[in-house]
Parts: structure tokens; sequence; C-alpha cells
């Protein structure tokens, strides 16, 4: 009965547009022929049609799928990589030079995982894409203290080597995301509360700069490389190979709450007790570092024209009775609260980010937007109200395959403080807890784009400015969650906005990866300066 519900669910959509390659697959061009010509076993191009055809479809997003490069380069090594970024710097430099005052146009774009829904974040109309998923190594230590994960793996691959061994990372909680991307975002993980950020974790990077030259960024090896690439995305060049803090750690109790709508008041008021939580001493008042979440989430189905209610809870390492759940969450608000059903269980870190990634498979066209606010009872109630009053607009529109979810989760002070210094602009700003508030939205089909995006931007503008009313509000954006038209840079504040300006400057002088390579979100360097 479990999985027959849950698969209503998840089938709930329609079939999105599919796009015929065979009509919008771009001639080569010369730069894909130059590219071509140095590393011949390493480039896709159109006329390459199955290969092409299985790059293509492997973006998370269908809007993705439907922006077409003119080629895609896929370095089997490092040294393949330098002799495409050495191509594409000459070619960026010959096309600046002609621009002379004007902007010239972008070159290429970087895909990790491809797990943005951002039309054009890791692919670039008629250009190269440099595709890292050759990158793909999970080479635990000898000592078990540290891991090297190529930034073309998914979180899947790492965690399948890792279960084996009794070990994990400070890594992503859905198993389909690219290390790359969510690593350079900043990064939320299951083992947050108790290491901090994914980015936190990360001793040391292997990366290609634009010079076409192979760079080390580590504590003790270009300090202030290593520590913009801690939230800094894609703008000091393609980064190869992370090496990250592994622990030990054996099997994890998680899954999800599945409620009816009538207990949003109920989750509200679970989900702030839980997330005001002190360190009194007191079991059922404090926050035990191995609960992550609680992840909240508030889904309008228009298929079903049905509103649900999910809450991901997790405990990264297994209860004293396996058959019971985890002192904290039981004691929690939400261990009293009617369910329709739970899938709550001690499984694998595997198991339980797979779980994550098939409540949103590939395919769907898909937005993501995001804010932050304080954990204030009136400003949470108000965000679940601009949730639901989307809905008659939706039921209105009435957009097709469409799924409509508002997500809540907590940054604490003690996690952003954990792990090694970055420049997100947390540290010394963060004295309460704060939450991520984040809309998650797919639908099926091109024609509803403008109206949905429209719709998510509302809604986040919405709850802002009652934030700012109610003066709860807060300037961090998740990079990761953000909207195209959002400014994640902003909100780490000037000082960390400017020192990640000064780095690209030092290790990009002429800004390639500020406006030769598309997606990710970028710094505003002022021409003249890079």
């Amino acid at each position: 009965m479990r999985r027959l519900q849950t698969s209503q669910i998840l089938k709930a959509v329609n079939k999105p547009d599919q796009l015929d390659l065979t009509s919008s697959s771009p001639e080569p061009n010369m730069l894909s022929k130059s590219i071509a010509s140095v590393l011949p076993d390493s480039v896709i191009l159109p006329h390459d049609a199955a290969a092409f055809k299985q790059s293509m479809n492997s973006y998370w997003a269908q809007q993705e799928r439907e922006v077409i490069p003119a080629c895609v380069v896929r370095p089997r090594d490092v040294q393949q990589l330098c002799t495409a970024v050495t191509v594409l710097k000459r070619e960026y430099d010959e096309r600046v030079k002609q621009a002379g005052e004007q902007k010239a146009e972008a070159l290429f774009a970087i895909r990790s995982g491809g797990h943005s829904p951002i039309s054009g974040a890791a692919s670039i109309k008629e250009g190269v894409v440099i595709d890292l998923g050759l990158f793909c190594e999970v080479t635990p230590s000898g000592d078990g203290s540290s891991v090297a994960i190529g930034a073309g793996a998914k979180w899947m691959d790492v965690s399948k080597v890792l279960d084996e061994k009794g070990l994990a990372v400070v890594g992503g909680r859905n198993s389909a995301v690219g290390v790359g991307g969510l690593t350079l975002g900043g990064g939320l993980s299951f083992f947050s509360p108790r290491f901090g950020l994914v980015c936190s974790n990360i001793l040391s990077y292997e990366l290609v700069l634009a010079s076409g030259s192979i760079a080390t960024a580590s504590a003790s090896t270009n300090p202030d490389l290593w520590r913009v690439l801690k939230g800094g995305s894609n703008n000091f060049g393609i980064v190869t190979r992370f090496t990250a803090r592994s622990f030990p750690s054996t099997n994890i109790w998680s899954g999800f709450l599945y409620m009816p709508a009538i207990q949003a008041a109920k989750t509200l008021a679970a989900f702030h007790e839980c997330v005001r939580r002190t360190d009194s001493g007191d079991p059922s008042t404090t926050y035990d570092n191995h609960a992550a979440g609680p992840i909240v989430c508030f889904s309008y189905i228009q298929e079903l024209r049905v509103q649900v209610i999910a809450v991901n809870l997790v405990y990264t390492k297994v209860p004293e009775d396996e058959k019971k759940w985890p002192t904290c969450w039981k004691n929690s608000s939400f261990g009293s609260l009617w369910r329709l059903w739970s899938t709550c269980k001690v499984r694998t870190l595997t198991s339980a980010t797979d779980e994550m990634n098939a409540l949103n498979p590939a395919g769907m066209r898909q937005a993501f937007a995001t804010t932050t606010i304080k954990n204030d009872p009136t400003t949470l109630t108000a965000t679940h109200a601009v949730y639901c009053d989307a809905i008659a607009s939706i039921r209105r529109l009435n957009v097709k395959g469409l799924v409509w979810t508002l997500v809540l989760q907590p940054l604490l002070p003690d996690w952003v403080r954990k792990g090694d210094a970055n420049p997100l602009g947390l540290h010394d700003c963060t004295h309460e807890p704060l939450v991520i508030v984040s809309f998650t939205v797919k639908w099926a089909k091109r024609r509803d784009d403008e109206s949905v995006q429209k719709m998510t931007r509302r809604a986040v503008e919405q709850i802002e400015a009652v934030a700012a009313s109610n003066k709860t509000g807060h300037r961090y954006r998740y990079l990761n969650y953000c909207a195209e038209w959002q400014r994640p840079f902003e909100g780490y504040g000037e000082e960390n906005w400017r020192f990640l300006q000064g780095v690209s400057r030092k290790y990009d002088p002429e800004g390639l990866f500020q406006r030769g390579c598309v997606g990710g979100f970028k710094l505003d360097v002022v021409d003249g300066e890079a």
C-alpha cells in the first residue's frame, strides 16, 4: 500500500516535451573543429548522433537538454583538459581583441553532474561544453582520513564506495547530484550538524586555471584560492578533483513522513520547535548533532488536485534499538504527528540519498528559487500562506504536470562555524537559527515556462517583503537553490564579495571564467579590472 501511494505521487506528471536533436543540432563551428583537431577522441560532435543525444539527455532538467552546444568535450585526464582550456583561452583572447569595447560572447560551459534547473547553467547554445564525467574517481586514503573525489562524480558514486568501507564524507543528500556543483556552491549535508557545510570540509582542490596550467589549492598552497572555492562557484578555474575529509560511518536512520495538508499548522509548529532547540543538556530539547533536518516539504500536485506534506528526518548513526525512532526524533513534535505513512528505517547512506532523488527524478522542466528567514513562527506561517495562495493561480493556469513545492530546512549557527572558514558570510553574522526557504517546481510543457518562472519569483518576493516587515529576513541566499535572477554573492557581504573578485583578477586576469564561461553566478568583476 505504501509503495502504491508513493508511486501515485511520483507518477502524477505528464510527459515533458521532447526535443528533436536532428533538427536543432548546429553544424560544427571553427572552435569545435579546433578542439577536435587536438583532442579527436574526446570530442562529441552533433553528427555523432547516438553519443550526442546521450550526452544531452543526461541533464537533469529538460530545459538544459534543449540548450544545444556545437560540441561536447569529455577530457580523459587533466592534461587533455589543459589542452582544451588553452584552445578556449586563445579563442577568447582573439574575440576580446576583435570586439574592442563591445562584450565578447561566451564560449563554453562546464558540466559536472548537470543537475541545475537553470537553462544554460551547464550548457551553451552553439558553444563548447566541457563535460567532466570521466573525472569520476573515488579513492579513500590509506588511513581513511580523506577521500579523493573526481569533480565529475555524482554523490551516488561516492557513497557506494564509502558504504563498503565504513566511511563517509560531508556530501550531498541527493544521489544524482554532481559533486562539483554542490561543493563549489557551499553544500548542505546530512552530516552538516556534526561537521559543517560540504565546502568547509574540503582539504584541497586540483584545478585547471585560465592559463591552462594545473594548480593545487589548500590551506598551505594558494590559500586564497582554497578559500574562494568554498562557495565561489565556477569563477576561478575548472576543478578536477576534491580531497575531502572522511570519517567512520555505518548505516543511518532516515526516511520521510507523509501527511495530509490538514496537518500543515502542526507541521510548521513542529519545525519551529525543532529548529529553536538550544544546548540545555535536556535530551528532549537539545539539538542532537546526529539529527539532520527536519526538511519539510509542502507540495501541490496539479494532476491529482491534492496537497501533501513530506518531512525528511535523518539520524546519522544507528539507534540503540534499530526498530525504534532515535530518541531526539521520538521526543520531538514530529514523533506524535498523525501521518499517512512513513519510510523511516535504518539503511545505507546510498539508500537514503536514492530516496531523496526518487522524489524528483530527471526529465521534467524544473525551477528553483530561494530566500532565507529567521526561525520566526509568524514569518513561517506567512511563508506557507504565500505557497497556498499561489495554488489558486496554478489551478487557473492549468499547468500540465506541475508539482509546486515549498521546502523549509534549518541552517544553524553551530553548523556554519564548523570546518574550515569560507567566504559565505555566515560565520560572523549568524547568531540565531535561520531557515532556508526554497521553491522546487516541476512541470511538463515548454509553453508554461514563463508563467511558472514568474509565479515562483513572485512568491519569493512576497516572502521577502513579509520578512522585511517583520525584521526576520537575512541576506544569505544559498547559491545552489538560487534562480537565474538572484544574486547570491551579494548575500556573502561586501568584504567577502570583494575578496572573491580580487582572487578572480589574480588567477584569471583576462576574465576567461567571468565572461568566456557561462553558468554559475558571476562576480561582476568590472571590465578593465579583470
